[in-house]
């Protein structure tokens, strides 16, 4: 019997055997554009052969790229003959996507052009707008560190995926006017990148925020005009301007309307054809019923409307509240995990807390699945980027713009067949999609994590030189060292704080200060004592890699990076995965007190902290681990953007008085090191958004029992208020400040007799901004019993 290792062999060699050999092939072409230009240079890079371009030659196999007539826009076929391939774009970018595709295809090693002899392909768009968002300022992890010709082989790459929008940054967007990695001004940039982009006649959009305070001075609308319209003029192409109504801006309906008009007759003043399209993003509940009065009107200077981040209605019902007149263009945040458009669903906390909110995020299958469930609703995307670190992301939106049922593991094997070479093709398509299942559930229960590191290392063992200082394959290997290392920390550390309860436990046996020291001891060792440290050297390695390659800031000092949130995780790669910060600042205030068995009750308050007692629970919400009660409905696959749907989340900084509100999540948290802050179980915590209620859900319950609640709120920021009813007819309490510690509530016996109850917070109707606020991080359910 034939073993299934030979029959791939077969078929691997039957597949070679009808291969059409294009080593020593000629390039006929007379179409005029990039299209031959970027076919010639990149088999180059990849097989050291460099095509010459001519007349057919008898007996020598040709490429031929044409221009044919007919057929969609941005279409091409490919096909093969004896001696020949044909590419046939139905344009100039059909031909660019045409030649894009055939560099796909093509079998690109060392000194060797194949493909497939029987190839035969049609194909076009399904996706009309297809792009992604690259913005030249210091905010982005990557993208302030790169040159011109970086810049060009960023977007042909993309190109070649099928990408034919990019949209651009002016130069005053919400961030510093300059970064230590700018090799030239902002606007120098954005005009060449501007070139670049009609060179390649892909479109060019311009996000541009309404930055000034008060639009309803004249002077300050004048003020605008000049600005916007010195960007406009130096641009050699403008399709479209995009402005958010927020985030940045804040700009109630009322006024930024009135100025948008001005800046459309502005912008066509240098680019006649371009187009105004805008977003309500942070829009209150009162601004968004006053924009959908606006754009009810249908102003004729309005192309479209964007759907992006902070937007509050669900898009299918956005769709339907909005004039058929407006498209919508998806606006779609690829780039972040937690306080996101899209967070990563059922994220557990230890990755949450250190690799944070902009890390390397390859999510082919969550991008997927999103990019289907929103597209029926739009013309296409333009993705929101802040750097490289989603690179596996966009490639999979470009390729589902043009194919949206294409197969996901297929999209990936040609990136990795494109970017890494044949032989890393499969090995790195299904080691991107490990790199995904790593973030599934709990770390502590994913013992895969392990065996996706064992893959990339295997990987990097056999790989080239090249390869192994491609910045692509760096990040798979960077992600992949990280991940296993926060597993290894996370077992340890969960590890030895059970070793050190074990001992305080033992307080009233062998003393209060014993069993502190003994705790303290065991917690401390953890430390010094860490585990896979040489998974943690490679991990600083291959950011040095990613930083010289690419330009990826992953440290604020070492690095320069904007700041740690923002994708500087080396920064932030031993934060604390236990209690013992907290644990040492309440062995320190325990120590100072004199009586003995009132440092015993202190203790024994530790040890019990989750124990809710006799017919109790207790639920850590935010751990994936530990949410028994938690109603997650309707849940992440109708409702990826969890505007519905409870998500996990984490305390990303601590705003202690409304003078901090102005504090970013770029922030570190305050005053951990010192144990300031709570136990690890106030970091985590369940959230919802804007209006929807976070509830929790009992059964089971004593019907002749009373029962009172304790609750920890999540405390980032200061607002907005929260309230909590029983059943939805009992108020447990009116709308409170929240704060960082036990809060204890009576139920109302009423609320239990039928040995079920429901407990749904929610937060003060109608905010703006992300509608983040209305966090829980603990839950006791407390049964009474009679004294």
């Amino acid at each position: 019997m034939m073993k299934p290792t030979h029959f791939v062999l077969l078929l691997a060699f039957a597949a070679s055997a009808n291969a059409l050999d294009l080593s020593d092939a000629v390039v006929v072409s007379n179409e005029p554009g990039k299209a031959v230009q970027v076919l010639v240079e990149e088999v180059a890079k990849r097989s050291r052969i460099t095509l010459p371009a001519g007349e057919a030659v008898e007996g020598r196999p040709s490429i031929i790229i044409e221009r044919g007539s007919g057929g969609p826009a941005e279409g091409y076929r490919i096909n093969t003959a004896a001696s020949s391939v044909t590419v046939t774009g139905n344009d100039a970018r059909g031909v660019l996507f045409g030649v894009g595709r055939l560099l796909r295809l093509l079998e690109l090693r060392r000194d060797s052009i194949k493909i497939g002899g029987d190839t035969s392909i049609t194909s076009a768009p399904e996706t009309q707008i297809r792009g992604h968002q690259l913005g030249y300022r210091p905010k982005p992890n990557t993208y302030d560190g790169w040159t011109l010709p970086m810049w060009e082989q960023y977007i042909r790459d993309l190109a070649i995926f099928g990408t034919n929008t990019i949209e651009l940054l002016p130069p005053r967007t919400d961030d510093d006017a300059d970064s230590p990695h700018f090799d030239r001004p902002q606007i120098e940039m954005m005009e060449d990148m501007s070139r670049l982009c009609d060179e390649y006649d892909l479109d060019v959009w311009v996000w541009y925020p309404a930055l000034d305070k008060d639009y309803s001075d004249p002077a300050t609308v004048e003020f605008a005009i000049k600005e916007w319209g010195d960007v406009f003029r130096r641009l050699p192409r403008v399709d479209a301007v995009f402005v958010p109504g927020g985030d940045p801006g804040f700009t109630e309906p009322s006024l930024l309307f009135p100025l948008l008009e001005k800046q459309a007759a502005n912008l066509r003043q240098y680019h006649p054809k371009a187009q105004m399209w805008m977003a309500p993003q942070s829009f209150s509940a009162a601004w968004m019923n006053e924009f959908f009065e606006i754009v009810r009107k249908e102003p004729e200077w309005l192309s479209g409307i964007v759907y992006g981040p902070e937007v509050r209605i669900p898009m299918p019902r956005f769709r339907e509240m909005l004039p058929k007149k407006y498209p919508i263009r998806h606006y779609p945040d690829i780039t972040h995990t937690r306080q996101a458009q899209f967070p990563v669903p059922n994220w557990d906390s230890a990755f949450s807390l250190t690799e944070a909110r902009e890390c390397v995020n390859q999510r082919p299958l969550d991008m997927a699945h999103i990019f289907r469930l929103y597209n029926p609703h739009t013309i296409g995307f333009i993705t929101y980027s802040e750097g490289s670190n989603d690179d596996v992301n966009k490639i999979v939106w470009s390729a589902l713009g043009w194919e949206s049922k294409a197969d996901v593991t297929g999209i990936l094997r040609e990136y990795a067949r494109y970017f890494l070479g044949p032989e890393m093709e499969e090995g790195f398509a299904q080691g991107l999609l490990a790199l995904e299942r790593n973030w599934r559930g709990p770390v502590m229960a994913n013992p895969g994590i392990y065996d996706t590191l064992q893959q990339f290392q295997a990987m990097e063992r056999a790989a080239t030189p090249q390869v192994r200082a491609n910045w692509r394959f760096l990040q798979g290997l960077y992600r992949a060292h990280y991940d296993a290392y926060v597993r290894a920390r996370q077992i340890h550390e969960s590890a030895a704080e059970d070793r050190a309860m074990e001992e305080l436990r033992k307080a009233s046996r062998i003393g209060s200060l014993s069993a502190m020291r003994r705790a303290e001891e065991i917690l401390d060792e953890a430390v010094a004592v860490p585990p896979a440290q040489s998974w943690r050297r490679r991990v600083f390695e291959l950011a040095e890699g990613l930083y010289q390659s690419v330009r990826m800031q992953l440290s604020v000092e070492r690095y320069q990076g904007k700041t740690v949130g923002r994708g500087s995780n080396l920064d932030t790669i031993d934060f604390p995965l236990n209690s013992r910060p907290w644990l040492k600042e309440q062995f320190r205030e325990i120590r100072e007190i004199a009586n003995e068995p009132a440092r015993v009750e202190r203790i024994t308050a530790i040890t019990d902290w989750t124990n809710p007692g006799p017919g109790g629970f207790y639920d850590d919400l935010g751990n994936v681990a530990r949410q028994p009660h938690l109603v997650v409905e309707p849940g992440y696959e109708a409702d990826p953007t969890f505007l519905e749907t409870p998500q996990n989340g984490v305390l990303a900084y601590i705003a202690r008085s409304p003078a901090e509100l102005d504090r970013t999540i770029e922030t570190p948290l305050p005053g951990y090191g010192g144990g300031m802050i709570g136990p690890r179980s106030w970091f985590d915590l369940a959230e919802t958004l804007y209006d929807a209620p976070l509830k929790m859900r009992y059964t089971g319950l004593d019907p002749d029992a009373e029962y009172k609640v304790r609750i920890v709120y999540g405390v980032e920021r200061v607002g907005p208020k929260m309230q909590l009813h029983a059943d939805g007819e009992y108020e447990i309490h009116g709308l409170i400040e929240r704060e960082l510690r036990p809060m204890e509530f009576d139920l109302p016996r009423a609320a239990t007799a039928d040995g079920e109850l429901t407990l749904s917070w929610t937060q003060g109707p109608g905010s703006r901004s992300n509608g983040r606020g209305n966090q829980v991080a603990e839950v006791w359910l407390i049964r009474k019993w009679a004294q």
